[in-house]
């Protein structure tokens, strides 16, 4: 009975254990694709500002690989739930890595949108001289946030999570600017102009919007607390 006893106990340790090792490969992808898109959107803003065509083709054709890389995770993530069925916090971290991961793919959307705008305007550039250096301040601040965003997903640290809402509050600070910029009566884009100006403010906006999302949902696996960053 004993030696019974002792064999389902092992065997209960040896699932448990590769049900862990499933989990920690699970935050590995998170922050492989989230280096992908850090990578992207640094791409993509520099493409966007200085009109580099050869950028903005490979920020097109990489976003293939983050695509492939969420949909991986995701298939990941569902085969742990009907194996395992996890519950409480492993619960909480299986399904939060599927959202996660669908809003990192959305990121990189938003990138290949900024890298699509450069390339359909080449070889002019995107914007009237009169606003680049605001989308000069929102490409920096997007990829300030990606790379927190790498920082925070490989660390749970939640003073992360305050600084990417904290930049996010100054990207719509600057989204707004842009607005204001295209209605005013000083205007004097064309049409064209103010099509890109505010399609491409909207993208850096709803980037950085994504990763508010993901760091709230990071902070509740990290602290149990559901309260939105600095709000």
């Amino acid at each position: 009975m004993r030696a019974c006893y002792a064999r389902n106990e092992g065997i209960w340790l040896n699932v448990r254990e590769v049900f862990q090792q499933e989990l920690r490969e699970v935050q590995d992808r998170l922050v492989e694709i989230s280096t992908l898109v850090a990578t992207s959107i640094e791409h993509a803003t520099l493409a966007f500002n200085e009109s580099n065509v050869s950028l903005a083709e490979t920020v097109i054709a990489d976003d293939n690989k983050i695509d492939t890389a969420a949909r991986e995770l995701d298939e990941l993530a569902i085969n742990i739930l009907a194996r395992q069925q996890p519950v409480a916090r492993d619960l909480r971290i299986v399904v939060s890595a599927l959202r996660i991961s669908s809003s990192l793919e959305r990121m990189g959307d938003m990138a290949e949108h900024i890298a699509q705008l450069a390339r359909y305007r080449f070889p002019d550039k995107v914007v009237p001289k009169s606003l680049r250096p605001t989308f000069a301040s929102l490409g920096e601040l997007d990829v300030a946030i990606a790379r927190k965003l790498v920082e925070l997903l490989k660390t749970e640290d939640v003073k992360l999570a305050e600084e990417i809402r904290n930049d996010d509050d100054k990207i719509d600070a600057l989204h707004l600017s842009v607005f204001d910029k295209v209605l005013g009566e000083t205007w004097k884009g064309a049409a064209v102009d103010t099509v890109d100006a505010t399609l491409a403010s909207r993208y850096h906006e709803r980037f950085a919007d994504h990763a508010v999302s993901i760091a709230k949902k990071v902070q509740y696996l990290a602290t149990g607390d559901w309260t939105p960053t600095n709000s």
